[in-house]
């Protein structure tokens, strides 16, 4: 059996105009839904993550706790489990995959929560880095039904600074001769080599790299830890890393009908409680942004993590004192 399950959204009008052909809600849930509906915790996916990956952060005796709590972690598009370039019915395939925002994942995400289980109100939106920005995408996008959010590494809209590094790691993978446009017959090896290797750098912090953190790792030098990374991104499709790239370039959850690019009103708009965790060293989401955010949400905390583990430390379990400190956050703002 499947480890997911798929919500059929059938052709979906993007923001861009574009359709999605056939779309496909990928999804997993964890624990009971209440009667009164009012349990759930949604936990959206990261960049190069599926909803397995999620499990990291809920489990029993955790302020997420499946014996308590109605865990739906739904995959966002693009990530080669929900429709992506990898996987989408033509003429929504390859190199001819729409694009998609945020709040395209966020609008099909509400509409499988209602039309599946009812659900009418969340008690909390969290999740790491792309995960983070969906979490305030929720929150401004239907602000009457999130009570609480906490995104960690992650923010509302992506800076320019971050924009620039995305654009470095894709004119690395589109540079392969054998991309051709995205119609590749076969992989682009080359360019996803190269794609892993300038990513590597900016997961962790110059500090990290200084005092050689990469041997708790299991690598004795940097040039292990890059080949493993080349080895990593050959096992993703160029056109999903590409696809999601897209995504997160142009976050922003201000670009809409709603808030015709007042960024600040965006913010102001949302009434669920909030912690904003940046990770004190994180070359993607500098705290800065963090604590630009929280000055216009009525009830936000910004609360950075201090550590040299930069954009990586909610990944898996490598740095535990992060989950306490996440886990404090989600008591908090989910107490009654």
């Amino acid at each position: 059996m499947a480890d997911h399950r798929i919500f059929a959204l059938g052709n979906v009008q993007l923001q861009s105009g574009e359709t999605l052909h056939d779309a496909k809600l990928a999804y997993q849930t964890y624990g009971t839904l209440n009667a009164a509906r009012d349990n759930v915790v949604l936990l959206p996916t990261f960049y190069t993550g599926t909803h397995k990956r999620n499990e990291a952060y809920f489990g029993p005796g955790r302020a997420i706790d499946p014996a308590r709590h109605f865990i739906v972690s739904p995959n966002t598009f693009g990530n080669g489990v929900s429709s992506s370039p990898s996987n989408a019915t033509p003429p929504s395939d390859g190199a001819r995959f729409p694009h998609v925002t945020h709040f395209d994942n966020v609008a099909c995400q509400h509409r499988m929560l209602r039309e599946v289980f009812g659900i009418a109100q969340l008690a909390l939106v969290a999740g790491w880095s792309m995960g983070a920005s969906q979490s305030y995408q929720w929150a401004s996008q239907y602000p009457e039904m999130v009570k609480a959010i906490v995104p960690f590494c992650g923010a509302a809209r992506c800076s320019p600074h971050n924009y620039m590094f995305l654009a470095g790691v894709k004119a690395a993978l589109q540079a392969d001769p054998a991309w051709n446009g995205g119609r590749y017959t076969s992989p682009p090896e080359r360019g996803l080599r190269a794609f892993g290797r300038v990513y590597c750098g900016w997961v962790y912090s110059q500090t990290w790299f200084r005092e050689g953190r990469y041997r708790k790792l299991g690598f004795e030098t940097l040039e292990d830890m890059l080949d493993d990374w080349e080895r990593d991104h050959l096992e993703w499709d160029a056109n999903d890393l590409l696809a999601k790239i897209w995504t997160w370039q142009h976050c922003d959850i201000s670009d809409n009908d709603r808030y015709g690019g007042d960024f600040p009103k965006a913010l102001a708009s949302i009434r669920a409680r909030a912690i904003l965790i940046p990770c004190t060293t994180d070359l993607y989401f500098p705290p800065e942004d963090n604590e630009i955010e929280a000055r216009y949400m009525p009830h936000a905390e910004f609360r950075p993590f201090d550590s040299i583990w930069g954009h990586a430390a909610p990944s898996g379990d490598r740095v535990p004192e992060f989950h306490r400190f996440l886990d404090a956050a989600i008591a908090e703002v989910m107490a009654p």
